[in-house]
């Protein structure tokens, strides 16, 4: 939504709100300086202009959902109120534990730019008296909670895509691959950000090859921007976008590698590992699942891991690894 018209939309609603009794048209148009200055703010063109965007925004409104009442005044004019009783939401209540998901929920966002947000939402739920635990104090279990879960942002390009996919538009961005020298151009329809193993990924239609695909955000060099226009691609449901993700990530397995890995590095692939056995001078042998985007998973641990099999594998590793030395 522009500026302009959300702020002329937000003046209606506070006119129609703060108002003691029922305003004609006549005499809102008096009141938000935006409608004064459609179609001149005189004449014929002007008045007509006028009508049609207040009923646009009056539609717009209720769409969101002010409840806008309509009554005939002493004058037999139309006049129009949104009566506070009318649109006043009803009590917050949580129960323990919805009270403890939110205080869970809002500490993950700690080190992101939505930080600000949600310790403000937790300080206004307390305010009304609702069961939430400060940080480094008792849970609503009784209990001193010993989770502490962060998901980092540092990405720049978080915020612009988180944005662009709440509203559905269409963006541009600079992308390299792990196997490339130079980023590339992508152009794609964004549908849902999701966190992996400490990584963020965008999940979208790339409009350039005409299919899905999965970008990492680390990967994005320079600005996000926004293009105008509607989404060519149906947006499938969040489990799909999600299994998506978890598949370019390696979750989704369709066989087994064997890796040769060095004693006291690659935690994460010490807990994934199916069978694990010791191989000597410091080196440990693992056999683990092996999905779409292994490759580019074992190529983060550097010169700790060396792929045994299968081949193809080994390949990807090895040309990836070069791609990054002649970077």
């Amino acid at each position: 939504m522009a500026i302009a018209k959300a702020e002329r939309l937000m003046n209606l609603a506070l006119c129609l709100l703060g108002t003691r009794r029922p305003l004609t048209k006549r005499e809102l148009r008096a009141s938000i300086e935006a409608y004064l200055e459609v179609g001149g703010g005189s004449g014929r063109g002007g008045e007509d202009a006028f009508n049609r965007m207040f009923e646009r925004d009056k539609d717009d409104l209720r769409e969101l959902g002010l409840v806008i009442e309509t009554v005939e005044n002493l004058e037999g004019e139309i006049a129009y109120q949104a009566r506070r009783d009318s649109n006043r939401l009803p009590p917050v209540a949580l129960d323990a534990e919805e009270a403890a998901a939110l205080t869970l929920a809002a500490k993950v966002w700690q080190q992101a730019r939505l930080a600000g947000a949600a310790s403000g939402a937790l300080q206004k739920l307390r305010a009304a008296g609702m069961p939430l635990a400060d940080s480094g104090a008792e849970d609503p279990y009784g209990g001193h909670s010993a989770l502490e879960p962060r998901i980092p942002v540092r990405e720049a390009a978080f915020e612009p895509l988180m944005l662009a996919c709440r509203d559905r538009r269409p963006v541009t961005f600079a992308y390299r691959k792990s196997n490339a020298a130079r980023p590339g151009t992508r152009h794609v329809e964004p549908w849902t950000l999701e966190c992996w193993r400490g990584h963020w990924y965008l999940a979208g239609h790339d409009r350039d090859r005409g299919a899905e695909r999965v970008f990492r955000l680390s990967r994005i060099t320079g600005p996000v921007r926004s293009r105008a226009g509607a989404y060519t691609a149906e947006v499938p449901d969040h489990v799909t976008v999600r299994e998506t993700v978890e598949r370019w990530a390696g979750e989704i397995a369709t066989a087994t590698a064997r890796i040769r890995l060095r004693q006291g590095a690659g935690y994460p692939l010490r807990a994934r590992a199916l069978r694990t056995r010791e191989a000597g001078d410091g080196w440990d042998e693992l056999e683990i699942p092996y999905g779409h985007g292994l490759d580019a998973w074992l190529v983060e641990f550097g010169p700790d891991v060396v792929v045994l099999e299968p081949a193809d594998l080994r390949a990807d590793v090895v040309d990836r690894l070069r791609a990054v030395a002649k970077g």
